[in-house]
């Protein structure tokens, strides 16, 4: 499990050169706009929920990896709600209706990220806990690149509205560890895991789509952002609401 670790941290270090972090970084850029590809993110957020609940997790588990899903799953699982709260404090939550927000989350601009919950099922919905685990492990060492670099945005947030940031901010960076486990014993345990040739090129495989679909997705964010620009769509929703009046 060793090898298999060291090459999720290599792929993590690559995955945290990406434009998308740089822009959110740009101090250049309008606050709120380094982060407004959030509504984008939704499908995907929403989903990870369910992810956790009927896809990670075992009603039974019959073996400790397994139980040590189980135990990550209770804690992911629950993430969405602080998603709609933090949508709700950027100010990106639009006056459309329900037929356009179904657009807009399956039309053409959300496609990778629709893709992200089914390709991370296909893989892990009927595997064993140990390719579970690197599916898990993957995804956890990409959201602690992500929070690690949101969380400076709404910092800056912070200090200008005084409204605290969960889902973008340190709070979800604080359980966002990178790993699935992050006590002595556990992750001593799960290094000292022995893959077969089978779990060891079913476990490769799974980590390198994973990075793949989330890598595209942070091009399809980035180009959300750098064409959504958040002023002109607040003049565009205020000249809508005076003809509505």
């Amino acid at each position: 499990m060793q090898e298999l670790m060291a090459f999720i941290d290599e792929q993590k270090q690559e995955f945290a050169k990406l434009p998308l972090f740089d822009f959110m970084l740009d101090k250049s850029i309008d606050l709120r706009q380094r982060l407004s590809f959030a509504p984008c993110m939704a499908h995907f957020i929403m989903s990870f929920g369910d992810l956790n609940k009927y896809v990670f997790r075992a009603n039974k588990p019959d073996d400790r990896i397994q139980e040590i899903i189980n135990g990550h799953t209770n804690e992911d699982d629950h993430h969405w709600s602080w998603f709609i709260t933090d949508l709700e404090k950027l100010g990106f939550n639009p006056t459309e209706n329900f037929t356009e927000a179904l657009q807009f989350i399956w039309g053409e601009e959300t496609k990778i990220t629709r893709q992200i919950a089914y390709i991370v099922a296909g893989y892990t919905l009927q595997a064993e806990p140990i390719i579970k685990l690197a599916a898990i492990e993957a995804l956890e060492s990409m959201g602690n690149v992500f929070f690690s670099i949101s969380s400076q945005v709404t910092s800056e947030l912070q200090a200008i509205t005084n409204k605290k940031y969960i889902y973008f901010g340190d709070t979800h960076l604080n359980v966002e560890t990178g790993h699935v486990v992050s006590t002595p014993d556990g992750e001593k345990f799960i290094a000292e895991i022995e893959l077969t040739d089978s779990q060891r090129q079913q476990a490769f495989e799974v980590v390198k789509k994973v990075f793949q679909i989330f890598t595209q997705w942070t091009y399809e964010l980035l180009v959300y952002a750098k064409t959504h620009n958040l002023e002109s769509a607040n003049k565009k929703s205020e000249a809508t609401l005076m003809v509505s009046v």
